[in-house]
């Protein structure tokens, strides 16, 4: 099949569901902590390695602007140009990382120095920003008139991919958290792999339609999440026999590989709308030229790099925002199990609550993209105004869940959730249209470092202290509301500091967002 920008988005959808793992700690931290005798501050320290890995990209993003931007437009693929490379990189951090963390918990080699269970930690999920990266560059230079679209898809696909590793867990291998490890060793880097030289950069003429079958991807997204959503439910209320869950993965296995049919459409459109004259070489190169210039124009006034970002206020606003929104929900989903241990659910309920986090994290992030779009189109409003409801909202979460009320995991990881997700949305959008899409990777990944750092300070230094400091039971194990109380209500003041910090960001980049929408009018 021929390659094209519609072929890029779905290989990129496909690996972004694959390459998750690091939403699915829950899963397997239980046993990582029991097979190799970590108390809650270690594993606590393990998973903000995890963190870091999972979201200081500063090299995949050096790397994709070195590997990408002075790539001839008729390179072969198998040169060292092109998205491949950064995919390519990413898969052998990913195997080498999960593959040793398996041979650990399974007890094939001697148990490791926490040190070196830190490190392959942090290499295991540290592939994750370069697949993260050449996947979300790519898609906003393949659709610049659709930012925020596009970047809520991948990222929403991202969020989903949590719960479609758990169904494909929990049919295959349940009651198995060590193979599920051995699993994300495989599967993302057998799927990249085969992939990653579909995801590439196409500079061609942006079609009024785009948004229709932009659309159509959404809506698959969105059927796939009320579809995971469904399973869980189910399986935390039914019993569900082998043949069933095999019939259940299946049916999500085809729900999967649906977008190459939007993809096909699409492309089939666009072969018809190229007249034959733009095949000349001349009138091609020109027109490359025409459309590279107004990809990059169209999505932010000014083209930084990193040093020249970091010299403004708007980059420490973003960064102090993202350190406390994000840093405050990534310290959530590290400690749901924990907390609903604590609480009184159950295994399953346990298990129901980290998948259910992926649902939440997909609609926040493909929301707040697809909605930040509508109103920043018909409204001219700043991206940064749905920050601001975000980290509001995202008080109210910690509150919730710091009081202990029956059922408050529920309705708190929703809101916490749907928030977190938002952001991670939301900030590579507004990156991009602040400072420039041409040192687009580095600089979001640089910001994205804001969450490992809030998640240590938060998750180690607050949560993991005052738990062991509450803890009185076999293992120093704490029971009851009182063990994350007083944690979740500090998140709360946090997350309330990072509100009015993104008010200010919102109000200081009144300016930008206005000229934004005066040359997309034009």
């Amino acid at each position: 099949m021929e390659s094209s920008k519609w072929i890029a988005a779905v290989a990129s959808i496909w690996i972004q569901c694959s390459c998750g793992a690091s939403y699915a700690f829950g899963i397997y931290s239980p046993v990582l902590k029991s097979s190799q005798g970590y108390d809650q501050s270690t594993l606590d320290t393990i998973s903000v390695f995890k963190d870091i890995g999972a979201n200081a990209g500063i090299i995949s993003g050096l790397l994709y602007a070195a590997v990408c931007r002075r790539r001839r437009r008729h390179a072969p693929p198998s040169s060292l140009s092109g998205p491949w490379v950064v995919h390519g990189a990413g898969a052998v951090q990913c195997f080498v990382g999960y593959f040793f963390l398996w041979l650990a918990v399974t007890g094939a080699i001697p148990r490791p120095h926490v040190g070196v269970t830190c490190l392959f930690m942090f290499l295991a999920a540290h592939a994750q920003t370069f697949f993260n990266t050449a996947n979300v560059v790519t898609a906003v230079q393949n659709f610049p008139d659709y930012s925020g679209t596009i970047v809520g898809l991948m990222k929403g696909f991202l969020g989903l991919s949590g719960a479609v590793l758990i169904q494909v867990y929990q049919t295959l291998f349940a009651g198995k958290p060590s193979t599920f490890l051995l699993m994300l060793a495989l599967v993302p880097t057998l799927l990249s792999v085969v992939l990653m030289f579909f995801v590439r950069v196409h500079h061609v003429q942006s079609r009024g339609d785009e948004k229709k079958y932009l659309n159509g991807f959404s809506l698959i997204s969105v059927i796939l999440a009320a579809y995971l959503m469904f399973l869980i439910i189910i399986g935390n209320i039914f019993a569900l026999s082998q043949w069933i869950r095999v019939l259940t993965l299946v049916v999500l296995l085809v729900l999967l590989s649906s977008p190459i049919k939007i993809a096909v459409e699409a492309n089939k459109d666009d072969l018809q709308f190229t007249p034959s004259t733009l095949k000349t070489p001349l009138v091609e190169e020109n027109l490359s030229l025409v459309e590279n210039k107004a990809a990059v124009l169209d999505v932010g006034s000014e083209e930084m790099n990193l040093l020249q970002a970091m010299r403004t206020l708007n980059f420490w606003l973003l960064f102090t925002a993202m350190l406390c929104g994000m840093g405050s929900g990534l310290a959530t989903i590290n400690n749901i199990s924990q907390i609903g241990e604590s609480l009184g659910y159950t295994s399953r309920e346990r298990s129901t609550l980290v998948s259910l986090w992926s649902i939440w994290n997909f609609l926040g992030r493909l929301g707040a993209g697809y909605i930040s779009d509508i109103f920043m189109h018909n409204k001219g409003w700043g991206r940064p105004l749905f920050m601001v409801l975000t980290l509001a909202t995202m008080t109210g979460g910690h509150v919730i869940i710091g009081s202990g009320f029956p059922g408050n995991l529920y309705v708190g990881s929703v809101l916490v959730g749907i928030c977190y997700g938002s952001q991670w949305s939301l900030m590579p959008t507004i990156t991009s249209e602040i400072f420039g899409v041409l040192h687009m990777g580095t600089i979001f990944n640089t910001i994205a470092i804001a969450s490992p750092l809030g998640s240590y300070l938060l998750s180690v230094r607050v949560i993991g202290y005052i738990y062991d400091k509450e803890g009185s039971g076999m293992g120093n194990s704490c029971s009851g509301a009182h063990c994350f109380m007083l944690s979740f209500f500090i998140l709360a003041c946090v997350s309330l500091f990072g509100f009015f910090v993104a008010l200010v960001l919102f109000v200081n980049t009144r300016g930008v967002y206005a000229g934004i929408v005066r040359r997309r009018m034009s």
